[in-house]
């Protein structure tokens, strides 16, 4: 069961519930499980807790909340994270659980992403009843997605495709696909592999045809700077290897000031001490793309994503971005 925080306040089971680490989280099924996923590490890292001592709270986003219209009308990331962040900072719970993907670069003051999860399968998978992949979609054929970035990536590679926006969670996105609302459609394979769904991928799409989101696959725990109990709860579930690759794929996007409204994509790999990285941004109707790379120590990934992101706004010029 859980627990559901609604905009008058708190129930009474969750203001009685003082004793317990307390998760927000959006009320998605994906979302669901990534709590689910941060509360089973929590368990297994600390025995001293029962099952009855950590509760997933419900917190209903703007972004959950706005269906008929494309989320880039009503602003950036925040869409997703500013409802929990706000119980965070009331102190209503202790941590705060995210796909990473959702976060924008700049935290509330007074927060902090304390834990990043190992990361899933970053690719985007590819789902069709018609075709095995985005290249064998016959020409006019219908593409749904809500996803900036997806849908310059298919007009810059495909622009003989029909796009149509599709919105809605998972099980949403896949309804619509069986009633041939579209032909095909992208969901992240990370999300349908945390949910059993994996078998619903008609193919992985490889990382050189559509790179990624910027943490694309990742799970975040967010918490007050100064909660130093949960940040030492948090401790043992942080994996450093994501922490880097997020940290150059982060500042590629605060360097590229990139939000909703802005088709980017990055990712960033690494083998023994070095980094790589690749990036890319778009034109939204897919005209014109430009893509770079670093490469070098694991320690200087965020210089690397400052980098990488710098070089893409010089050469993008005004007018690039959709936002100018």
């Amino acid at each position: 069961m859980y627990l559901h925080r609604t905009p008058e306040g708190l129930s009474t089971a969750f203001m009685n519930s003082q004793d317990t680490i307390r998760i927000g989280t959006r009320g998605s099924p994906l979302a669901l499980a990534q709590a689910e996923e941060v509360k089973s590490r929590l368990l297994a890292a600390h025995q001293e807790l029962s099952g009855a001592g950590v509760e997933i709270v419900v917190i209903a986003t703007t972004g959950d909340r706005i269906q008929s219209k494309p989320l880039r009308e009503f602003g950036g990331k925040g869409l997703f994270t500013k409802e929990i962040e706000e119980a965070l900072l009331a102190g209503d719970i202790h941590m705060a659980v995210h796909s990473m993907k959702d976060v924008p670069t700049e935290l509330p003051p007074g927060l902090s992403i304390s834990c990043l999860l190992p990361r899933e399968d970053p690719r985007d998978g590819f789902l069709s009843p018609i075709a095995d992949s985005l290249a064998a979609l016959p020409r006019g054929a219908t593409i749904g997605s809500s996803s900036l970035r997806r849908v310059a990536q298919v007009r810059h590679v495909r622009p003989d495709l029909v796009v149509v926006d599709f919105r809605g969670n998972v099980n949403t996105r896949m309804r619509k696909l069986s009633e041939g609302v579209a032909q095909a459609t992208f969901l992240a394979c990370a999300g349908l592999n945390r949910l059993g769904m994996a078998d619903r991928i008609t193919a992985p799409v490889p990382v050189d045809v559509m790179l990624p989101a910027v943490a694309q696959a990742v799970i975040g725990c967010e918490i007050r700077l100064d909660d130093t109990a949960t940040a030492d709860r948090l401790a043992p579930l942080h994996h450093a290897e994501t922490a880097h690759c997020v940290a150059a794929e982060r500042a590629l996007l605060a360097a590229l000031d990139g939000s909703c409204r802005t088709p980017i994509a990055a990712l960033a790999e690494i083998d023994g001490d070095q980094l790589r990285l690749r990036a890319q941004i778009l034109r939204e109707d897919g005209s014109e793309c430009l893509d770079t790379s670093r490469a070098g120590p694991v320690a200087d990934a965020a210089r690397l994503g400052r980098a990488a992101g710098q070089e893409l706004l010089d050469r993008a010029g005004a007018g690039f971005f959709a936002s100018e």
